[in-house]
This record gives C-alpha cells, structure tokens and sequence, in this order.
C-alpha cells in the first residue's frame, strides 16, 4: 500500500483490519514485525517549505535524503546531525528517506559536538494508529511549540505513528574542515585522547578510534571544522595537547570527507560476513567492556565513534553480544532471521520503562497496526 496524500494514509489506518508493516526507502530494517501488509511512505514526497534564512526546512516524509542533502548543499548548508547510510552495512537497496532518518533518530559522528537527530526536530505531522492526523511542534524556529511530542516521534521506528511530514533546524556547511589523525593508540590510551579532545575548547565535531583502521592499524581520529583561520589555530593547538604522540594532519576537503564516511557508514563492517551490534555506553568505560567482550565472545572487528560512546562490534553469527547488567543499550544492526527470532532487536526495558512504553503505544495506536513486534 502507497498513499499519495496525508489524507489517503489516514483512511488507509482507519479502516485497517491487518496490521501495518510501515517502510519509507527500505534502507534502515534492522528488526522483525508480524505485520502482514507492507504500508510505504514513498508517495508523501517533496520539500514543502525552505527558508534559508530562517534555517528551517519542511518535507514530506518520503523525500529522499539526497534531494534535501542537494538543495541544502545549493545554499551552503547541511543536516548537522550528519545521518549515516545503513545501505552498505545491511546490505539493503532503495533510497533513504527523511522519514526513516527521523524515526529511526539516524545520528552520525558530529552527535559528539551538534547533538543527535531529534535535538533539530522543530515539528511533524503523523497519522496515529487510529487514522488521526496529528499535528505538532512548528514549522520555523521561533514558533517552535510542543517539543515532547517531537522528540518521542524521533527514534519510535513508526511504533506510535506514521510520519507524514517533518520540520528540521539545518546549519550552514563549514568554510573548511580537518583532521588530527595519531597512529598506533591502544583502545585504553585512544579513549583518554578522545575524552581530552572532546572537553579542550577546541570544538571537536568528530571523535573516532579504529583498533583495525583503513591501514589495518590502529588509527584515532579527530575533526575540526569552521572558518579557515580558526581550524588553523586549533589544530595548532591540538598539536600542542598531544605533543607526546606523533600526530599527523589531513587537511584536504575530500580525502576528510571520505575518512569521515567511513566512520560514519561504518565501511569496515560492509560486506562482512558477522553480526554487528551498535552499543551506546558510557564513553570511559567502552575500552574495558570491548576487552571483556573479547575475553568471552568471537570478536572480529570493533569501531568506537562518539568519543567512545558509540561501539560497533562485529562478532560471529548468532552470538548474544548483550552483556548482563549493561549500562547502557546494545541494539542488534545486523544478522540473519534466525537469530532475529531468538534475540531482541533493541535493549530491554526495564519493568516500569516498558509498563510507560507500553501505556504510550496504547495511546497512539489502541489497536495495534504499527510495526507490531518490532520493538518488543
């Protein structure tokens, strides 16, 4: 099912008598539904509203991603929260939407310093599992209203509605960026360079660490962006900072940009044959939760990002990576249905955590048609 309008989705959710299977660019499927009907939001297209001056910008769900990448891109401005591209991680086709970076709350590496997704959410519309259109939020900045209904939307997989349009904050595209790249850190010694990097006044937009890096060396690296003569200044003094270690400097446009691609898309787990799970903890405990994971499971590659606070881990197939007691969340990116079918998809909740879920998806969707089972 393919609605063309707001209208003609609520209609369709009204008079559902099956469950929903909701997809915008099929790109981002990282968990199971019971769903029997498949609803697209690929006909909810085009950027209704673009105001370079005000930094908003309003589309229809089922814009593709690279249609409001290029007419940012046209006015020298960007999605600062900087989404990754699930494409060569999951294998999947398609095209990625607005609407499936939204609901999946898809936040790259600038989240260390711009923040995630959902904090430049400025509205949405959706349509409940009733089939009532709801509006909230704004459609510019300084009517921004009613930001908890906003940010709830952001990262709910389509579980308590299906977005039909969103309002974003966009920032302008940096004069230059850069990095300071160091050789040879163990994960231990990586961390406390990241951990200082990130706290120095230096504006760090970009933290990341690879144990196995594009040299199958151990490289961490860190980002800087803005007016040329102010990236000149701090990595000057980043220099300075870590003095004690050998730094080198990537100042070209391209070869900064591919780098951080590579981060970002987690390239060095495509087309890889193992599970990968994306674990959000805590940034100084990262190194020793990797070392313990290594000590008891078949690790084949890890990539922390997020100054540590983000670990991707590759493992061998079928392995349950989710350590008892995590502080923190683990969430299950990549593996085959049968393991699907055995292991949750996304971090257990604790008792009253999920008896609030639960009490907020009975509100939104009374008679359970969106995505049942995928965040259960």
């Amino acid at each position: 099912m393919r609605p063309e309008s707001e209208a003609e989705l609520a209609e369709m959710i009204a008079g559902a008598a099956e469950p929903f299977h909701i997809r915008g660019g099929g790109t981002r499927a990282i968990g199971l539904t019971t769903a029997p009907q498949v609803l697209e939001t690929g006909g909810l297209t085009g950027i209704t509203l673009y105001e370079p001056g005000a930094l908003t910008l309003v589309a229809r769900a089922g814009t593709p991603l690279v249609e409001i990448e290029a007419a940012l891109a046209a006015e020298g401005q960007r999605l600062a929260f900087e989404p990754m591209d699930h494409r060569g991680l999951l294998g999947t086709a398609g095209v990625p939407t607005i609407g499936g970076v939204v609901a999946a709350n898809v936040s790259g590496p600038r989240r260390v310093q711009a923040g995630a997704c959902r904090d430049f959410m400025l509205g949405v519309r959706f349509v409940d599992g009733t089939g009532q259109v709801v509006k909230n939020g704004g459609r510019v900045m300084k009517n921004v209203t009613g930001y908890d209904l906003v940010k709830l939307m952001s990262g709910s997989w389509g579980t308590l509605g299906v977005l039909t349009e969103v309002s974003l904050k966009v920032l302008p595209q940096p004069e230059t960026s850069a990095c300071v790249m160091i050789d040879g850190l163990s994960e231990a010694a990586a961390q406390e360079v990241m951990s200082r990097a990130v706290t120095s006044p230096f504006e760090i937009t970009g933290a990341a660490h690879a144990p196995g890096g594009p040299g199958d060396q151990p490289l961490t690296v860190l980002r800087i962006e803005g007016f040329a003569g102010s990236v000149s200044y701090r990595l000057g003094r980043l220099r300075e900072m870590f003095s004690d270690h050998a730094v080198r400097v990537e100042t070209d446009a391209h070869r900064v940009a591919a780098l951080w691609r590579w981060v970002r898309d987690v390239e060095m787990m495509q087309g890889t044959g193992g599970d990968v799970w994306r674990l959000s903890v805590r940034p100084s405990a990262a190194p020793g939760l990797v070392a313990d994971l290594r000590a008891r499971h078949d690790i084949h590659r890890v990539l922390y990002d997020w100054a540590g606070g983000l670990i991707w881990v590759e493992c061998a197939s079928g392995t349950d990576l989710r350590p008892e007691g995590l502080s923190g969340h683990a969430t299950l990116i990549r593996a085959a249905e049968e393991t699907r079918l055995t292991l949750p998809v996304f971090q257990p909740e604790p008792p009253a955590v999920a008896a609030l879920t639960q009490g907020i998806r009975a509100r939104f969707d009374p008679k359970g048609v969106l995505n049942p089972g995928l965040m259960a």
